[in-house]
């Protein structure tokens, strides 16, 4: 292909993948597979990225409460009210800790009420449908429409009939770096790359200029 011109849309993904294609799970130290742990991990970082609050901010709180052993349900009902602050707090998580730490308590104790602890529960009970998923997270306390979209965003690569799924924010990332917005001419642009990884990658350009700028350098270098 020529240099000549505006780059592809396929060529814009690959630049976008190569330059920021890292989940928020990643980032957060979660070796996502299909147990329990991990998946309530997510589950856990999924509310904490959906509050109006810096990612950054949000994946350091994560950190932080998996560092201090609230890395089950069970030990996070365990842990005490000020000891999930508190980690939440080191995380500089300040704004919204005392709520969160009582969604925290309250999501952990319905997950294992519901699903015994374990989320594939949750996606046996869904049976293939995106939106029984998103309405059974919805049912945890503190996962809302971004949080349930959050989830099923990063669990689409290991669950994959969840996706492909770039949610709303992605949706941002891809019009402000030129891409359709389109699920199928989207989906046709990615194609090759990991789902969960393009789509967070989309949803660092919705947050970050200088990403969408560095995109688009690589692109027209390709």
């Amino acid at each position: 292909m020529s240099g000549r011109g505006a780059p592809s849309a396929h060529r814009i993904a690959g630049a976008l993948v190569e330059e920021c294609g890292r989940t928020y799970a990643e980032e957060a130290g979660i070796r996502l597979k299909d147990t329990p742990q991990p998946l309530y991990q997510l589950l856990v970082l999924s509310l904490l990225l959906s509050a109006r609050i810096r990612a950054s901010v949000a994946v350091a709180a994560a950190r932080a409460l998996f560092g201090h052993g609230m890395r089950t349900p069970r030990r996070m009902v365990d842990a005490t009210w000020q000891q999930r602050v508190d980690a939440l707090g080191e995380g500089h998580y300040r704004r919204y800790d005392e709520r969160t730490a009582t969604q925290l308590g309250e999501g952990a104790q319905l997950v294992l009420d519901t699903w015994r602890g374990d989320l594939r529960r949750l996606r046996e009970e869904a049976d293939g449908d995106r939106g029984r998923l998103i309405r059974g997270l919805r049912r945890v306390p503190g996962i809302g429409p971004a949080g349930a979209d959050i989830f099923v965003r990063e669990v689409q690569s290991l669950w994959p009939e969840t996706g492909p799924w770039v949610g709303a924010k992605g949706l941002q990332g891809a019009e402000r770096l030129g891409l359709p917005t389109s699920a199928a001419a989207l989906a046709r642009a990615a194609r090759g790359h990991d789902d969960a990884r393009f789509a967070a990658a989309l949803v660092r350009a919705a947050l970050d200029k200088d990403v969408v700028d560095a995109v688009r350098e690589a692109a027209r270098g390709r």
